[in-house]
Parts: structure tokens; sequence; C-alpha cells
């Protein structure tokens, strides 16, 4: 049961921001710090959190709640049904998604918030490696 109550609960959830979170940022700095120019939050399909157009590499920052990762999203107790569903589409999406540009040519990167927190240089380096790749 959650101990909060379903007014504050869907306060505090309605202030959780879709982008720009402060691991996106430093994500972002570090990338335009070592010369990788991207795009952010283009309106594409999906609409991919990062675009280098001249290497056709999108990349997805997935967060471990919203996205279902299965090592660390605790789903909701309360209104499980409906955080259910939510979820799963949301997988579902992100695979259609996914699908969708590797079809047309583009490389597709999904980096799970939990990786970006604990490995850092490792996911900026996975960039580097797709960025400049011919």
């Amino acid at each position: 049961m959650d101990t909060i109550s379903r007014a504050k609960r869907s306060k505090i959830m309605s202030l959780i921001k879709p982008r720009n979170t402060k691991l996106e940022q430093k994500f972002r700095v570090a990338l335009w710090a070592i010369g990788i120019r991207y795009r952010k939050n283009v309106k594409m399909y999906g609409t991919p959190d990062i675009v280098i157009r001249r290497a056709k590499l999108l990349i997805f920052l997935d967060s471990c709640f919203w996205h279902g990762c299965r090592y660390h999203c605790r789903r909701p107790k309360s209104n499980v049904v409906f955080w259910n569903g939510k979820i799963d589409r949301n997988r579902e999406r992100d695979l259609a998604v996914t699908k969708f540009y590797r079809r047309n040519g583009w490389t597709v990167l999904r980096i799970w918030e939990h990786r970006l927190a604990k490995d850092f240089e490792g996911c900026i380096n996975t960039v580097v490696a797709f960025a400049f790749r011919k």
C-alpha cells in the first residue's frame, strides 16, 4: 500500500520530466565535449533523445521505471492494471520504434538509465564507436 494519498502521488508523478534529466544533460555535455555533434529531442517517430544524422545514429536514454527495466522496474502496487498496461505499452512501442528505424537504415542505441549511472564512460565509448565508424 502506498504511504502517500492518491492526490499527492498524482501530483508527484505529474512533475516527472520526460526529458532533460540531469543524467541526460551530463551525457549530452560529454558527447559535445568530445566533438560529437547532435540534435536533441528531434520530432521524429518515437522522439529519440539524441540524433546524430551524419552517422544515422539514434540514441534513446530509457529510464528503468517508464520503460520497464527487467532488473530495476518496481511496478506500483496500487492501480496495478493501469501501470502494467502503461509500462507494457511503452515496451511494445520501444520495440516497434527500434524495428522501424533499423529497417530504414538507422542504428538505434538504447541506453538504460542504470547503465548510464554505473558505466558513464562505457556508454560514451559505445556512442563514439558508432558515431565515428565508417
